[in-house]
Parts: structure tokens; sequence; C-alpha cells
């Protein structure tokens, strides 16, 4: 989809309901759906998170969405696929500033040219207890990014007409952080296949545009 067409339809996503819950639980297995469904988060005490679900123009003036492959370490997140974005530090204003900064930190996208168009609906983590604040960010700019070599393994720019195709959507047998060989819905985009919390996440994004198409 061109830019400029894509961009016409963000006064309307400004103005929609959230699919919320019932849109995140399309892309979590059975086991995850029953687990969130019985915890009290207040009793978790989780740490927060921002991140951006950001389009913006390629130099064909077709859009994309930002992705980023992470780096490979000891932790929950290793070498996964998610957004720009990470967890709030106590100089932070509010949750949206978190957002921003992160990005900007891993990515090298200044918040200048960013701006926040929704606020979608938290999911919580409960492998890291995050609870992740996502926003749908635009970018009128052909952006350059400057991965965070310690953090970002690769940038993935994915078209927007692959991330909405309900055939990239499909499940895969892995192994989480609760359970082994178990079927995880996925989308498969740009060969990488994005699970969990980012793919929960990108199920109410595209919920909200698929309705407007």
């Amino acid at each position: 989809m061109k830019f400029t067409d894509f961009y016409d339809l963000i006064p309307k996503i400004k103005n929609m309901p959230l699919p919320g819950q019932e849109s995140h639980n399309k892309m979590a297995p059975a086991i995850r759906v029953q687990e969130l469904e019985k915890l009290k988060l207040e009793n978790k005490n989780p740490r927060k998170a921002g991140v951006i679900s950001l389009f913006y123009p390629d130099e064909a003036l077709e859009t994309r969405l930002l992705l980023i492959l992470r780096k490979t370490y000891n932790g929950v997140h290793s070498n996964q696929v998610g957004f720009p974005g990470g967890k709030v530090e106590l100089s932070d204003k509010n949750i949206e500033e978190t957002a921003l900064r992160e990005t900007w930190e891993e990515v090298g996208v200044s918040p200048k040219k960013i701006e926040l168009v929704k606020q979608m609906s938290s999911v919580y983590i409960p492998p890291s207890n995050f609870l992740v604040q996502p926003f749908i960010g635009v970018s009128t700019n052909n952006l350059v990014f400057t991965k965070q070599d310690d953090e970002v393994e690769e940038i993935i720019e994915v078209l927007f007409t692959d991330f909405m195709d309900d055939t990239v959507v499909f499940e895969e047998s892995l192994t989480t952080s609760y359970a082994t060989n178990i079927e995880v819905p996925a989308f498969k985009l740009n060969d990488y296949t994005v699970w969990g919390a980012t793919a929960m996440m990108l199920s109410e994004v595209k919920e909200m545009f698929k309705k407007l198409l």
C-alpha cells in the first residue's frame, strides 16, 4: 500500500475502539490464554515497558512496518523478533517517552520524527514479569536506521501488504518458557517467525486496519 493511502487511514485509527484481549488471544496458545485469565496482575507488581509499532514510507513510497531481531543473550526474549522499545527508566516522564526514547536508542530514529497516534491494549508477559504498553507510531520520513549493536541483531522492514496478508499466519511447534514442543500461533514476516507477546500485539494492530480496508 502506498504510504499516502495508508496515512489517510490514521485519523480513523485514532478514533477506533480497541479490540483488546480477544485479538491478543488469537495469537496465543490456549495454555497461555488460560494462564493470563487466572492471574491477578495487581499481585505481580510487573515492570513497565513501552514499544512502538512503527509505520513509515520506504524509498518506493510503500508502507513498511519496523520490527527488530534481538541479540542472543541469557534471557527469555533472546533472539526473538519484537518491536523497538524497552523498559521504563526513572528519567522518563511517561510511558510514551519511554517508547520513543528506547526506539531512538535501539534503531536511531529521533522522537521528533515519530507521531504516536494510538495507545493500544497492554500485554502482560509472565516469564519476564513485564507489562508492555504498545503504541501505533507513524513517521512521514524515509527513515535511515542505526541499530544498537549490543541489543539489536537485525532490523526488519516488513511491507504493510505482507503484514496484512492472512496467509502469513500459521502455527509452529516451539519450545517456550512455559511448554515444550507446543503449537504456537505466529506470523511469518520476511522469513522470520514472530510469536509470543509481539504476535499478540500485532494481532490487535492488524485487526484495526482490517476494519478499514
